[in-house]
C-alpha cells in the first residue's frame, strides 16, 4: 500500500486526496442509512473521488504517476471501509433481528363477500341438485328461433318488439337473450328425454329500472321431461325447492297465468307479510310476491325441438334470482343489487 506521506506535494491536489483518505478511515457508520450516505459520497456514480481524475492534466508530468497512485490508494480504502461496515452490520442485524416484534398480532383483513344474487344462486342450484336435475348453461346472444320461435310465441307477440328485445345493432336477426328457456331448447334439440337440468344465467329486457325491476337480471330456469309427468309432480318439486329455500313454514300459492311455452301455466307467489309501508310497497298490498313462472311444456315445444309429444310430457320452470334475494333478504329495492355499495355488500359477509 502506497503511504501518501511520501507522496511529492508539488500541488493542493495531493492535498485535496489526502483529507478524502483521512475522511474515509474517519467515517464510522453506525446503520444502514449512515451506510448508504458513505457509499454514495465516497463510491457512488457522483462520488467526490472520481472529478480528482480529470485533474491529471494540471499535475506536473514527474508527478502524476504518484497522483495516480495516489487516487486509486484512495478509492481503495473507500471501498474496503464499505465492505467493512457493511459486512459488521449485517452481523449485528442477524444477532439482534428486526427492529420490530414478530409476534405482535397483525392488522385484521377485511373478509370480502359474495354478493347475494351468487349467494342464493349457488342456493337454488344446490336444492335442485339434491333431487336430480343438471346444471346446463349457454350463450346470452341468441337468434330469434331459440329465443322465440321454438317456445312458441308467435310472430305477432309483443315480447318480440325492440321496445321489449335488446336486438344487436349489425344484425337484427340475434339478441340478448330475454330468457334462459333458451337453453332448455338447445338441451331438447341435442338429447331425447329422460331431460333433468336446470340453467342459471344472465338476461336482458327492455324495461324500465324501478324498485321492482332491472333491464338486467339473473334467471334459472328448469326442465323436466320424460314419460308419465304430471302438474302435480310439478307442484310438488316447486314445494320443496321453496321449503329448502325459505323453510319448512313457507307458503305457496299458485294462480293460473299464460305463457306461450306451457300449458296449462301458472305463477307461484310466497307469502312475504304485511308488516311494515315495505312489505305494503313491495307486495302491493297483498302480501304476496310472485316470485316464478311454471307449467306443463306445450306439445308444440316438444314437437318443434324433435320429442314426440304423444309419449312424453314436461313441465318448465323460471324464476328471477333478484326477486328470490329479495325475498329471502327483505330487500326493498332491486337496485341496491347493483350499486355495488359496499355498505350494503358488506351484510352478506357470513351469509356464505
Amino acid at each position: 500500500m502506497l503511504n501518501p506521506s511520501r507522496v511529492p506535494m508539488s500541488s493542493p491536489l495531493f492535498e485535496n486526496v489526502r483529507k478524502i483518505i483521512a475522511e474515509v478511515e474517519a467515517s464510522a457508520p453506525k446503520d444502514a442509512e449512515e451506510l448508504e450516505v458513505f457509499r454514495i459520497r465516497f463510491l457512488g456514480t457522483k462520488n467526490i473521488v472520481k472529478p480528482l481524475f480529470a485533474e491529471m492534466r494540471n499535475v506536473e508530468s514527474t508527478d502524476r504517476k504518484a497522483y495516480g497512485l495516489l487516487l486509486n490508494e484512495a478509492k481503495t480504502i473507500a471501498e474496503s471501509t464499505y465492505k467493512k461496515f457493511e459486512t459488521e452490520l449485517q452481523a449485528i442485524q442477524h444477532t439482534t433481528g428486526p427492529d420490530y416484534d414478530l409476534t405482535a398480532p397483525a392488522f385484521p383483513a377485511k373478509l370480502g363477500s359474495r354478493h347475494p344474487i351468487s349467494i342464493v344462486m349457488n342456493q337454488i342450484i344446490q336444492i335442485f341438485q339434491r333431487i336430480g336435475f343438471d346444471v346446463v348453461e349457454n350463450r346470452e346472444i341468441e337468434d330469434e328461433w331459440h329465443n322465440f320461435t321454438a317456445l312458441n310465441t308467435p310472430e305477432d307477440h309483443p315480447a318480440r318488439d325492440m321496445t321489449d328485445t335488446y336486438y344487436l345493432k349489425y344484425d337484427l336477426t340475434r339478441m340478448l337473450r330475454s330468457q334462459t328457456s333458451t337453453v332448455q331448447v338447445h338441451e331438447m334439440e341435442n338429447r331425447q328425454p329422460p331431460i333433468r337440468i336446470i340453467s342459471p344465467g344472465r338476461v336482458y329486457r327492455n324495461e324500465t329500472v324501478s324498485a321492482r325491476a332491472h333491464c338486467q337480471f339473473h334467471q334459472v330456469e328448469g326442465l323436466y321431461v320424460d314419460e308419465n309427468v304430471s302438474f302435480a309432480d310439478m307442484k310438488q318439486v316447486l314445494y320443496y325447492f321453496a321449503q329448502q329455500l325459505y323453510g319448512d313454514d313457507v307458503k305457496i300459492r299458485l294462480r293460473p297465468s299464460f305463457f306461450p311455452f306451457t300449458e296449462p301455466s301458472a305463477e307461484v307467489d310466497v307469502y312475504w307479510g304485511l308488516n311494515s309501508d315495505a312489505d305494503y310497497r313491495m307486495t302491493k298490498g297483498t302480501g304476496w310476491l310472485e316470485i316464478l313462472g311454471c307449467g306443463m311444456v306445450d306439445p308444440n315445444v316438444l314437437q318443434m325441438c324433435g320429442i314426440d309429444p304423444d309419449r312424453y310430457t314436461g313441465f318448465a320452470f323460471g324464476m328471477g334470482i333478484e326477486r328470490q334475494a329479495m325475498r329471502k333478504y327483505k330487500i326493498e329495492d332491486i337496485r341496491m343489487l347493483f350499486e355495488n355499495d359496499v355498505r350494503f355488500l358488506k351484510q352478506f359477509t357470513a351469509a356464505f
